[in-house]
């Protein structure tokens, strides 16, 4: 089972009550406020438990031994997810993302360092040539952070993204394993 430990957070692998309570925070969480800044412009149809659970299993791996899906700890409290899914597999090229769930986790370092965690786990237990992000221009937390980590803004697609009735621009970011190495 995969342990990343740093200095606040832990990424794990989710066991099945982590599963359940990931759930909770993304379905029955009444104030569902990671919702408003984590893609809020992509509707998400709700979906049971059961066929959350059949998602969970069926993409895990992106490649042997390396999860799509990573969850974040503090302490033993789950504060969110670390997560990929493939872009492109010809150019080894991964698209990375960051939840914290828990509002009270939010603009104290732990997402800096659950992304940090996992964008260098990413390039240490894989070929991958590039890894990016996607947000919009109403998250500048979320820019800040990938700026932090050394991605650089490769796209800006004007007004395409709609929030509460407000276009936002789309915002793409990527680092390269060069680029990531050179860091060190």
């Amino acid at each position: 089972m995969i342990r990343i430990e740093g200095r606040k957070v832990e990424l794990k692998e989710a066991t099945q009550q982590d599963i359940d309570e990931l759930y909770f925070w993304k379905y029955e969480e009444k104030e569902q406020d990671a919702k408003k800044w984590n893609g809020p412009y992509i509707p998400e149809p709700y979906i049971t438990k059961e066929q959350f659970q059949i998602d969970w299993e069926k993409n895990y791996e992106i490649v042997p031994n390396v999860p799509n899906t990573l969850i974040i700890f503090v302490g033993d409290k789950l504060i969110g997810t670390v997560g990929s899914y493939w872009v492109d597999k010809n150019t080894n090229w991964l698209e990375t993302g960051i939840v914290i769930y828990d509002k009270n986790y939010w603009n104290g370092g732990y997402g800096t360092e659950a992304y940090k965690l996992w964008i260098d786990f990413l390039f240490s237990s894989t070929e991958l040539h590039r890894l990016g992000m996607s947000t919009w221009s109403g998250n500048i937390r979320m820019m800040k952070v990938a700026e932090k980590l050394g991605m650089k803004e490769e796209a800006r697609i004007r007004q395409a993204r709609m929030v509460n009735g407000e276009y936002f621009d789309a915002i793409k970011m990527g680092i390269l394993r060069k680029e990531w190495e050179r860091s060190f």
